[in-house]
């Protein structure tokens, strides 16, 4: 129980006023705290004054706030922590009784690795603890009365000025849980609503070929497990949409999905974009801020273009995949995070690692399942369903209604090797239906230049190979007609009989003009 506070002296007095007066002001605890322990050292005229709290989940104490006669010793004290059962303090946390230590060399509580560790002698003590309805959270110590000992008065004034300070922290903590919650939910909100954009464009991934097979296959085995996994494949073939699909049909899936491009920040912003930052810990940094990783908390991170991270990020971040902790930038407090990392490259990162521009022990963190994803060439048989699905989106985008395309500007599109991947196709459907009258297929000419010119490539032969590809399709769209005739126009049964896709023959049906009608 707090000792009966029989405080007389007027400086006493006065620092308890002052006290009562700045938390009804609600001043911030890192300009207050400060503050109120270098008055009481100046009021008790000790040597020494120091804040410990407690660190529950490492059950440490450590020393946010210290002030002493010098200026070297509050610094080594920044560094301190030890077990939260040593030492007079440890004492004073667990029983919640305030002492006077008048000689700690005949006390055996006495911790002396502190003395050892700053360089200091400590003769006297006096600590009280700071209790809140939870229980203590810490405590409060003077060291060393300048000229003679401490008092009974002192430790009872002590005991009084620590519940004040409790009850603060307290506060403190409180509101700071609720600006955090907010945050939070802000960020939550934010990325809940890039989601549902994100959704409305893609619905789902496109793919038919034997290579998307595969990759299909992979997701699935990566999708029920919380495992990190590594993406790795050129630019614009849809990293990110294939991150977002084993986010949203995993556990994970009701919890944030945060994407970052590592590529596209500034080295210098992005570990505070990454991990958050505090108050004043930058020029520009006017207010905490919870970075991507907290945001993501429960949920995925994908790191798009990881890398780009230069060296010193890449140390940061392996320290945040080993110990599942953050810090943001200008605290020392780690904070756990639990997150699903989903990273992807379009580098060859064997590569990076050999030339020492990516850590090896990062690579093997990030890389624990890999999924390559293939570039548009190796899956051309996918481009008709591409272009079926793009094409009424732009269209719509327009305020245009195209049948289709052409059998010829199809044509080019199958041959042209699309270095910019998907996202190059989509471009190009685009431009190409803005160059299309209303009401007409998509001729080759609305094609750019060097597409239309995929279909010439390789020039010998060049009239043969046209002829041949106008057989192949005219036996096609012939054969198409009589299966549809045989089942009476019916799409579903002609598409089991044919082995496609519903989907495919629709688009198929379009491109050829097929007129749907019975035997």
């Amino acid at each position: 129980m707090p000792m009966d506070p029989k405080v007389s002296s007027p400086e006493q007095l006065s620092l308890l006023f002052e006290l009562t007066r700045a938390f009804s002001a609600l001043a911030t605890l890192e300009a207050l705290l400060p503050s109120i322990i270098a008055q009481t050292k100046a009021v008790l005229q000790a040597e020494s004054c120091a804040l410990l709290l407690l660190d529950e989940q490492k059950q440490e104490l450590f020393f946010p706030v210290v002030s002493d006669l010098s200026a070297d010793v509050e610094a080594r004290f920044t560094q301190i922590r030890f077990p939260a059962d040593r030492g007079v303090s440890g004492w004073v946390l667990q029983h919640g009784q305030a002492i006077h230590v008048a000689d700690v060399s005949r006390d055996s509580r006495f911790y002396a690795n502190v003395d050892q560790d700053t360089g200091m002698r400590t003769r006297e003590l006096l600590c009280a603890p700071l209790r809140t309805r939870h229980g203590a959270i810490g405590v409060i110590e003077l060291r060393n009365k300048v000229l003679g000992a401490f008092t009974e008065e002192d430790l009872i004034f002590l005991d009084a000025l620590s519940g004040s300070i409790a009850i603060a922290i307290e506060n403190a903590r409180i509101y700071q849980q609720v600006q955090e919650s907010a945050a939070h939910l802000q960020a939550q909100v934010a990325t809940l609503q890039r989601e549902m954009a994100h959704r409305q464009r893609f619905e789902e991934i496109v793919g038919g070929s034997a290579a998307m097979a595969r990759l299909f296959a992979l997701m699935e085995s990566a999708i029920p497990a919380s495992i990190t996994v590594l993406l790795e494949g050129e630019t614009g073939t849809g990293k990110e949409l294939i991150a977002r699909a084993i986010h949203a049909h995993g556990p994970r899936k009701d919890r944030p999905f945060v994407a970052v491009n590592c590529g596209a920040l500034p080295d210098t912003l992005l570990e505070s974009e990454l991990f958050g930052h505090k108050k004043g810990s930058f020029t520009g940094a006017l207010q905490d801020r919870i970075g991507l990783f907290e945001a993501a908390h429960g949920g995925t991170i994908f790191l798009d273009e990881i890398g780009e991270m230069v060296p010193a990020m890449q140390v940061k971040l392996l320290r945040v995949l080993q110990e599942g902790e953050i810090r943001r930038v200008g605290e020392t407090q780690a904070r756990r995070v639990d997150v699903r990392v989903i990273s992807a490259t379009n580098k060859d990162l064997v590569q990076e690692v050999r030339a020492k521009r990516f850590r090896d022990d990062l690579y093997y963190r990030i890389r624990v399942f890999a999924i390559q994803v293939p570039p548009l060439r190796e899956r051309r048989e996918d481009i008709p369903l591409l272009v079926a699905r793009f094409l009424p989106r732009s269209s719509e985008k327009f305020g245009k209604h195209l049948p289709g395309l052409t059998p010829q500007a199809l044509d080019c599109l199958i041959s042209y090797p699309w270095p910019g991947n998907v996202r190059e196709l989509e471009n190009e459907i685009e431009r190409a239906v803005a160059l299309t009258p209303d009401g007409s297929a998509v001729p080759p000419e609305a094609l750019s230049t060097h597409i239309q010119r995929s279909r010439d490539v390789p020039p010998v032969s060049t009239a043969e190979v046209r002829s041949l590809r106008e057989a192949r399709m005219a036996f096609e769209r012939d054969y198409l007609a009589s299966v549809l005739r045989q089942h009476h126009g019916n799409v579903a049964q002609s598409a089991r009989a044919l082995g496609i896709s519903r989907q495919m023959l629709q688009l198929k049906i379009k491109t050829y003009g097929l007129q749907i009608r019975g035997p």
